[in-house]
């Protein structure tokens, strides 16, 4: 059980899943997502702020929609709500601290690129739009 009422966060999680985002629900398929040895993995965690409203959900949309490179795949977990499913992905992201809303980049299994929360909040929107389309294009 989540910290919200499903009710409340299903259109937050809808903001990304309608663009492309895979919502992972369990710790194992975040183990499986984010184990693959090939590609690139782009993973939201999610939350219910501001500034995910504001400028991490937007941000993300932004930049996969305007890139000529884009991740292989592309997922979200849910800070607040599928807490192991989100303990999963954040073991995958240390040695950052637990961060919502967060943005890591993963590839060929390997994590290298990461957007903390304090990237976020405190900035512009085409500054984190820029900082992911800089991304892929160095890794996708």
């Amino acid at each position: 059980m989540g910290m919200y009422p499903e009710y409340m966060v299903a259109p937050i999680r809808e903001d990304l899943t309608s663009a492309g985002f895979e919502q992972l629900m369990t710790a194992e398929e975040v183990e499986q997502a984010l184990s693959s040895k090939e590609g690139t993995v782009l993973v939201a965690v999610n939350s219910v702020c501001g500034c995910a409203a504001s400028k991490a959900r937007p941000a993300l949309k932004m930049a996969v929609a305007s890139s000529e490179k884009r991740p292989s795949k592309m997922v979200t977990v849910f800070a607040g709500m599928e807490q192991d499913a989100v303990a999963k992905a954040r073991e995958f992201m240390l040695p950052y601290p637990p961060s919502s809303p967060s943005i890591a980049l993963f590839k060929d299994g390997e994590l290298v690129h990461m957007i903390e929360r304090y990237h976020i909040e405190g900035n512009e929107l085409n500054r984190i739009v820029d900082n992911l389309q800089g991304a892929f294009e160095a890794y996708c």
